[in-house]
């Protein structure tokens, strides 16, 4: 499946920060940012992370929860968001199952050498759980904020 505006994504349940699961359901009647992102503390990822983090209570005030998404462990996650002090919740798609479902495992390429890993991708969900927007390919530089306005907007 590739992401659409006015899809509903596929239902999920993953293990994330905070100690319980986050599902598709417990999304059901609220807004929501789910970036999916490469790798834990890596340079984009962790300044990805931190924009979002610091825009948290104006995306609470947007009623916009953020969740990111990679492919990395829970335990990863735990210890990313500890050592650069990010309050959003971050879950955990080992086995990349909603990744897969959304296309989003892709070949890369870096200094030359193809690899497969995560396209930086951003989806806004309305309330009822469609797709409102999406942000394929991103670029962290000012984006965090593109997307909270793209939430007071919704």
């Amino acid at each position: 499946m590739t992401p659409t505006i006015g899809d509903t994504l596929p239902p999920f349940t993953l293990q994330a920060t905070g100690g319980k699961p986050i599902s598709l359901a417990d999304l059901k009647g609220r807004k929501a940012v789910i970036y999916f992102y490469p790798k834990d503390d890596t340079t984009g990822c962790t300044k990805e992370a931190i924009d979002f983090t610091a825009l948290k209570k104006d995306f609470a005030e947007a009623k916009t929860e953020v969740i990111g998404i990679s492919a990395d462990s829970l335990k990863s996650h735990e210890k990313f968001a500890k050592k650069h002090g990010l309050d959003l919740t971050l879950a955990a798609d080992e086995d990349r199952t909603l990744i897969d479902a959304l296309g989003l495992w892709v070949e890369k390429s870096m200094y030359g050498r193809a690899y497969m890993g995560i396209e930086r991708t951003t989806i806004l969900l309305d309330a009822d759980g469609r797709i409102a927007r999406i942000w394929p390919k991103v670029s962290v530089p000012g984006h965090a904020e593109e997307v909270l306005e793209a939430a007071k907007a919704l």
